[in-house]
């Protein structure tokens, strides 16, 4: 029995999608270990994730090639991978709780995906990252060494062979260059006051406020800043006793569980984008 292989798709809705899918993995010796869809009214679209395992001796490669007449005549956009875990390439800056949530995670086994290498525009965490056996990159990143900066990270993607990249408190700004290259294999964790308490110090803005839920947001990275399709959010109710000092507290757990959790679902293939939004089989 082989390793498990996911197929995800999407398509324009219409009877036999399931049906084609199925006899197709059947006449290929497969058999389906996990399956979910999502009918999409609203756009006339579907999308579907199954996870599989072959009888036979075989690779995503060829499986895929197989595929394509069916993918072909359903007007499907596909991906058929293998069990092969997710590299994940961290970039970072000062604050630590996001990078150590993940390598916690990583080194526990329950993260889905294999840390490879971690970058940064500070050292700060430079121990951190070293103390789980990560190597540590120092990319200083000013205004006029920008686009240099940004070219070595896409080296340093390609170096690592990296399929994710996790902003995990990456206090820089993507260009719109670099978000299209790492377009759907970039995820960014931001609190989730935006729009609102933008800036400095927010949730200094926010105790001034009053704020009763503190969240974090986890989003793909596109060139619009902070606005790309949504994967995962959570949310902490709060009350009149957190300072801003509580409220930041709170707020880097939230940040460090739907990153996680993002990264999680991401790895196994689990998001699939539907326009501005996603649909997340989880």
């Amino acid at each position: 029995m082989s390793d498990p292989f996911t197929l995800t798709l999407s398509c324009p809705e219409r009877p036999g999608i399931v049906h084609a899918v199925t006899s197709f993995l059947f006449a290929h010796g497969c058999d389906i270990v996990e399956h979910q869809q999502f009918d999409d009214p609203a756009r006339g679209q579907l999308f579907l994730r199954t996870e599989f395992v072959c009888t036979e001796a075989t690779d995503a490669d060829r499986l895929a090639e197989g595929f394509q007449a069916v993918a072909d005549d359903f007007g499907m956009t596909y991906q058929m991978a293998g069990g092969k875990k997710q590299r994940v390439l961290v970039l970072v800056s000062k604050l630590g709780h996001c990078l150590n949530d993940l390598i916690f995670r990583w080194r526990a086994g329950s993260l889905g995906a294999e840390l490879v290498a971690v970058v940064s525009n500070h050292e700060d965490l430079r121990p951190m990252a070293e103390a789980a056996g990560l190597p540590f990159v120092h990319v200083p990143v000013t205004p006029v060494t920008r686009r240099e900066a940004e070219a070595r990270l896409l080296e340093l993607v390609d170096e690592h062979r990296a399929d994710l990249v996790v902003l995990a408190r990456y206090m820089q700004i993507l260009s719109d260059e670099t978000s299209a290259a790492l377009h759907g294999r970039a995820i960014n964790i931001h609190h989730s006051f935006l729009p609102g308490f933008k800036g400095a110090k927010p949730y200094h803005q926010a105790f001034d406020r009053g704020v009763k839920l503190v969240g974090a947001t986890a989003h793909y990275v596109t060139a619009d800043l902070d606005e790309g399709p949504i994967i995962e959010q959570e949310v902490i109710r709060i009350d009149h006793t957190y300072d801003p000092r509580g409220l930041a507290t709170v707020g880097q757990d939230a940040e460090a569980l739907a990153l996680s959790r993002a990264v999680r679902w991401h790895s196994e293939r689990r998001v699939l984008l539907n326009g501005n939004s996603t649909v997340v089989f989880r």
